[in-house]
């Protein structure tokens, strides 16, 4: 069966190195394969996605030599599907409104000194407002407090009632482990929906047969696939690759003032010196980029 491969930016900022690595390597696999290569922005951080970013982007990628299949899939033109995933979510018994701040997170976290870590080593919500009566709920979101929906994990774990695994390339069948991440956040009253939820939703709805990413990413992958069998997605292969770093063994990042790709071009450098920085000769398998 061909596959289908995405790179999914948030355009938070301009494209830099570690990015042109991670959408090389999709695009790499995909046409190596004579599949797909899809691209989607995930711009539901209004807060700090730009359009003149996410133009960038595109710009930048054309500019290397990538070429995609179909239209860019633009995540905050779908909000109404993530807000139907959610509500059956919640009619399911599965959300709940959490109202702590992070203020409020860090002190609880602070005060036990035995808080247990999610596996990417961040802190585990304590649960706090897991257990609030309905009417405790509705008096808080009525009086206007902000609040975010958190999957009750647990409950989660019980109705899928069977255990789940994931294909990772060169480890094969992983078993997951999605309790051990707490009960994470799928929703926010003033922000739409969750990365977790969004990318999720979208793969399956993009036909992503093939997930690469950076492997600091695959442990999110354990709560995703609990998504995919909740929601009925279909479940894709992973391989998860390793991230590119500068001299000093730092992972390239846009905060960590990652070079821009655009700040390279106005160096003068060419898209085939570029993509040797990102990790990449010429040849790409089968197919190959012309200057």
């Amino acid at each position: 069966m061909s596959i289908a491969t995405r790179f999914a930016p948030s355009p938070t900022g301009y494209l830099h190195l570690g990015h042109a690595h991670a959408a090389l390597t999709a695009w790499r696999r995909a046409r190596a394969a004579g599949g797909r290569f899809l691209l989607r922005l995930e711009d539901i951080d209004h807060g700090r996605c730009r359009r003149e970013y996410a133009a960038a982007i595109l710009e930048d990628l054309a500019w290397l030599g990538l070429d995609w299949d179909g239209p860019v899939r633009v995540q905050s033109e779908h909000l109404p599907e993530y807000e139907t995933a959610l509500r059956q979510l919640a009619a399911r018994g599965l959300l709940y409104p959490c109202f702590c701040t992070r203020a409020t997170i860090r002190r609880e976290i602070a005060a036990a000194p035995q808080a247990p870590h999610a596996p990417d080593g961040s802190p585990i919500y304590p649960g706090t407002c897991r257990t609030l009566c309905p009417e405790a709920r509705a008096a808080r979101s009525a009086a206007g407090q902000p609040f975010a929906l958190r999957l009750d994990v647990e409950r989660a774990v019980a109705e899928v009632s069977k255990s789940l695994f994931f294909e990772e390339e060169g480890q094969g069948r992983i078993a997951c482990q999605p309790s051990r991440f707490g009960d994470v956040v799928l929703g926010r009253k003033d922000a739409w929906a969750s990365y977790h939820l969004c990318v999720t939703h979208d793969d399956a709805a993009q036909g992503v047969t093939l997930v690469t990413r950076g492997e600091d990413l695959k442990p999110a992958t354990h709560i995703h696939r609990l998504l995919q069998e909740l929601l009925g997605f279909p479940v894709p292969r992973y391989a998860h690759h390793g991230l590119l770093r500068d001299g000093a063994g730092r992972r390239l990042a846009k905060r960590d003032l990652a070079p821009p790709v655009r700040e390279l071009r106005a160096q003068g450098l060419t898209p085939r010196e570029v993509r040797r920085l990102a990790g990449f000769a010429d040849q790409c398998h089968s197919a190959e980029i012309i200057e």
